[in-house]
């Protein structure tokens, strides 16, 4: 093998392995396999509630729960928050809880004072729990502003989405999880 052959073989093995990591580090998002649904973890070591008293996942069961990771000065997060709203705001009354995990991305979004400005100043009229140590964050395995967990009526996560988009996919989960027989 020549050198130049060699060195193309070399580039050509480093940007597939390259690549093959960029693949295997992408989000999963979007219904999650039967095999790999697992009970949706505790809603951990929350400080506050706003908009709602305290809410615990096992006392959900029965309900859908839509469990939206957001944090006020995130764009992507204010972008996204018009269909949270609209979907809290169609389908509460169907079954569906909304809440939105507060989860900091800077000091200054610790601040009570100021999630509770923010929460007024969108409208937001979901439960609000503030995740100030990323105890919920970690127990969801979670990364990604904003992120949305799907929680069926059994209290297994079946459906993720991270980032902006994929609103119309979402809804339709939405109401398919509404539509299956309450628990027995």
């Amino acid at each position: 093998m020549t050198i130049r052959a060699n060195a193309l073989f070399v580039a050509v093995a480093l940007a597939a392995s390259l690549a093959a990591l960029s693949l295997a580090a992408l989000p999963r998002g979007g219904n999650t396999p039967v095999a790999e649904q697992q009970q949706a973890p505790a809603l951990e070591g929350i400080g506050t509630w706003l908009n709602s008293p305290p809410l615990k996942l096992d006392e959900l069961r029965g309900k859908v729960v839509l469990v939206d990771f957001w944090t006020y000065t995130c764009i992507n997060c204010l972008n996204h928050l018009p269909s949270i709203k609209d979907w809290h705001a169609k389908y509460k009354d169907q079954g569906l809880v909304v809440i939105g995990v507060h989860t900091p991305e800077f000091a200054y979004e610790k601040s009570t004072k100021n999630v509770k400005a923010a929460i007024e100043k969108l409208e937001i009229k979901h439960a609000v729990a503030q995740d100030n140590d990323y105890a919920t964050w970690k127990a969801f395995g979670n990364q990604y502003w904003p992120a949305v967990y799907l929680i069926d009526k059994q209290g297994r996560i079946v459906y993720s989405h991270f980032g902006e988009g994929s609103y119309g996919t979402t809804e339709k989960k939405i109401q398919a999880l509404l539509a299956e027989p309450a628990l027995a």
